[in-house]
């Protein structure tokens, strides 16, 4: 059953998928397509529906020729997801309970492209309990999404982002990354190294309630960063604003990071919007 809360949406790869499963994306592999992919003896490819006329006959060997074409093929998706302390922040919104919504809406829409999709839980270690098997059957990762909604993460730091590409098939993929990356650019870019295989999408979770909506004079509850550990501050607008500046100039430096490695971040701070996804692959798509 699909949850109501998967919203489908478009996505794009810019690499020849190597699958031999037939799909939508662009493939390497010869077969029942539309992409004409040059011409070739009868005997190296048997398929006489395919003989050229005009190429046979300008052959000054006498050969047989046939047309091949590049057939569509699946690609492998994944939703990487950080289930760190830092993600128990509820806001406008319950951090985890977005994140299901957006992993469910890859899982829905890797099924409607005929693609596979498995779903990668970490903290300070890659969590094999929160972990789904690459499949073009959904039915695991619908049931993990729905049980994600109402998971309280631990206290822990998210160093387990560095286990991930063990987890990771070698077949490139696109690999949807999920997080408010509350973590050091240095692990970071680590583990950006070892995903560099694949076709990374940041998806970063900030809340406005994080920065935005701190009292300029009074208590507020905070989290820390790194591990949600909640800490009680005393604010006055100097102090708000260094708050906000703080976050400011973090996310100028997550965009610069990610944009070494070519891959613009999304940031979701008012809400999932499936169409918003479909179109940053029309955006970037070229990238």
């Amino acid at each position: 059953m699909i949850p109501e809360f998967a919203k489908a949406f478009t996505y794009q790869i810019n690499w020849r998928s190597r699958s031999y499963h037939s799909g939508y994306h662009r493939g390497s592999q010869s077969g029942l397509g539309v992409e004409f992919r040059g011409n070739v003896p009868l005997v190296d490819y048997p398929d006489a529906r395919r003989i050229d006329i005009n190429q046979t006959i300008r052959d000054p060997s006498e050969q047989v020729h046939v047309r091949v074409f590049n057939q569509k093929n699946a690609t492998p998706i994944y939703a990487v997801c950080d289930l760190s302390g830092s993600m128990r922040f509820m806001g406008s919104r319950n951090k985890m309970e977005l994140a299901a919504e957006i992993a469910a809406s890859v899982a829905f829409s890797a099924y409607q492209a005929n693609d596979t999709f498995s779903f990668v839980g970490f903290d300070q270690k890659v969590r094999e309990d929160w972990m789904t098997r690459s499949s073009y059957r959904m039915h695991d990762a619908y049931e993990l999404t729905k049980r994600l909604r109402s998971y309280h993460p631990a206290a822990v730091d998210s160093k387990g982002i560095l286990e991930v590409s063990r987890f990771i098939g070698q077949a490139r993929g696109l690999i949807f990354l999920i997080s408010d990356f509350h973590m050091s650019l240095e692990m970071l870019e680590q583990a950006l190294n070892m995903l560099s295989s694949h076709h990374v999408v940041p998806i970063v979770l900030w809340d406005i309630e994080e920065y935005k909506r701190l009292p300029n004079f009074g208590f507020s509850t905070i989290f820390d960063p790194e591990t949600g550990e909640q800490r009680t501050l005393f604010f006055r607008r100097k102090l708000k604003l260094l708050f906000e500046q703080a976050f400011a100039e973090r996310r100028a430096a997550l965009e610069a990071l990610f944009m070494r490695y070519e891959i613009p971040p999304y940031f979701v701070e008012n809400g999932f919007e499936p169409e918003a996804i479909s179109e940053y692959f029309h955006q970037f798509a070229a990238l």
